[in-house]
């Protein structure tokens, strides 16, 4: 699995900054403002011009693509402390590569890129940790596109409930609760499969024990996903 407690740490980090010195940046930078976006609401779209940066608060967001063929590919799901935007202020292809979706209720705090440009300019410790968490969310997206060349379909949800229990579980009787829900088109959007095979596959980890769910809620039993 390529998600691990070190990979959390420069997230972690970036929250805390971004909480201790928020008021005084707001201050200092006018552009720094609180958005509410309802769930299943886009902070942006694939397409969009959007030259602003994004941080998360609170919530969860997902990075999605849209192919050509339309079919959707989930990047990744962003949690509090990630920073999400354009490094690179280019109007001439300045579109958005991805679309970034509230999946519940989200709080972030919008930042206009020449803002953030000086923020990060004036903070090493924290164009350091911003680095560090875009470098790790990078690595992780590679990783998901090897599995999806590499595993079979049954293999690739496994890997992935276990890193969505690792980043958003809470632990439960069965093993870890998910704080999020999932539809099964979704998390075959995550897998990068079908989703009658997901919803097939799904049904058969519960019929052996190793995972249940309702319209709500999923519980994964992570020892007999691991074998433990």
């Amino acid at each position: 699995m390529p998600l691990s407690n070190n990979d959390n740490t420069a997230n972690d980090a970036l929250h805390s900054l971004f909480e201790q010195n928020l008021e005084e940046w707001k201050k200092k930078y006018p552009s720094i403002h609180a958005v509410e976006v309802p769930g299943k609401q886009f902070l942006y779209r694939q397409g969009d011009q959007c030259t602003d940066f994004f941080w998360i608060r609170d919530g969860i967001v997902k990075l999605s693509h849209l192919a050509l063929q339309g079919n959707e590919l989930t990047l990744a799901l962003l949690k509090r402390g990630d920073i999400i935007g354009r490094l690179q202020n280019d109007t001439a292809s300045d579109t958005m590569d991805e679309s970034a979706q509230a999946l519940g209720k989200v709080m972030c705090y919008r930042i206009g890129y020449d803002d953030f440009r000086q923020l990060i300019s004036s903070r090493p410790d924290l164009s350091w940790l911003v680095f560090e968490t875009i470098y790790t969310r990078q690595r992780n997206i590679e990783h998901k596109l090897r599995m999806i060349l590499t595993q079979p379909v049954e293999q690739r949800i496994v890997t992935t409930l276990l890193e969505l229990a690792q980043l958003f579980g809470a632990r439960c009787t069965h093993g870890f609760s998910l704080e999020i829900f999932l539809t099964q088109q979704e998390l075959a959007d995550l897998v990068g499969a079908n989703r009658s095979v997901v919803s097939t596959i799904m049904n058969d980890f519960r019929s052996r024990g190793m995972l249940d769910y309702t319209r709500e809620q999923i519980c994964i039993n992570d020892a007999a996903f691991t074998g433990e």
